[in-house]
């Protein structure tokens, strides 16, 4: 088996980065390296100039746009580097997430970069908020079946049952993030996972049952070198087959929807 290349996320700079970590720069800002060595002995690591995070993981965040100055809530937010690519990109970010242990994680890899967010640790399927929220990013808990180049033992260790229990999670945590959504607010939904039920389907639920709100389509620009990615009703989907002659990518399903 070949190991998957190793995926950076620069805070800036991509391409001074990618001399110094001899990476390539991929089409949406990526830096991917195929050599070894330890992360935390990489240049730029002790600095907070990158943070690890898979090219398929960055995009729920670019399809935000410009969030500079607006509040976003990042819900099952760690290990955390969607937070980072929220903060780099100027928002005013709340991370929730109902692990202490990774959130304490995600606040040391905060302050590495020089970066911040208010943490709140809570099950964000009952968290309240005092303000409501001009985006929310809603990366659920999913079977992760588009990891499996990196973790193929989850082809054995997951099962229907899993679907079924995972997506009940989902619905929650979708039904929360429209309620703490201000009207004319962006909500991304997005799982690591290649399973229709827990993707496509749970955005077709949630539609149906709340009118307000539609599906804001992906267009070609906003994903370079990925137009392939967008499926026919203008969502995201990514499999581990694309790009092949520079190593692959995550299974992602993204969705965009709009109250």
């Amino acid at each position: 088996m070949i190991e998957a290349p190793l995926d950076l996320t620069p805070r800036s700079n991509a391409d001074f980065w990618a001399g110094q970590l001899e990476a390539e720069v991929l089409p949406t800002g990526t830096l991917r390296r195929t050599g070894g060595g330890h992360i935390t002995e990489l240049p730029g690591f002790a600095e907070g100039a990158w943070w690890v995070q898979d090219v398929a993981a960055t995009l729920p965040v670019r399809l935000l746009g410009d969030i500079a100055g607006k509040r976003v809530a990042d819900l099952c937010a760690a290990p955390g580097g969607k937070t980072m690519q929220l903060c780099a990109a100027g928002a005013q970010v709340t991370a929730v997430d109902i692990s202490g242990r990774r959130m304490e994680r995600l606040g040391e890899n905060l302050a590495r970069a020089g970066l911040s967010a208010e943490l709140v640790t809570a099950d964000a399927s009952k968290w309240t908020a005092a303000k409501m929220f001009d985006a929310i990013l809603l990366d659920a808990p999913c079977t992760g079946t588009g990891t499996l180049r990196r973790h193929p033992d989850i082809a054995w260790l997951k099962d229907e049952e899993d679907v079924g229990r995972l997506t009940l999670t989902q619905d929650r945590l979708l039904l929360r993030a429209v309620d703490l959504l201000k009207p004319g607010g962006t909500l991304i939904y997005a799982v690591c996972s290649l399973q229709e039920d827990e993707g496509p389907a749970r955005v077709h639920g949630l539609l149906a049952r709340d009118r307000r709100l539609h599906r804001v389509s992906v267009l070609p620009a906003e994903l370079p070198g990925l137009a392939e990615a967008i499926t026919p009703n203008g969502d995201v989907r990514t499999f581990p087959s694309m790009w092949p002659e520079r190593g692959g990518m995550d299974g992602f399903y993204i969705a965009r929807l709009k109250l």
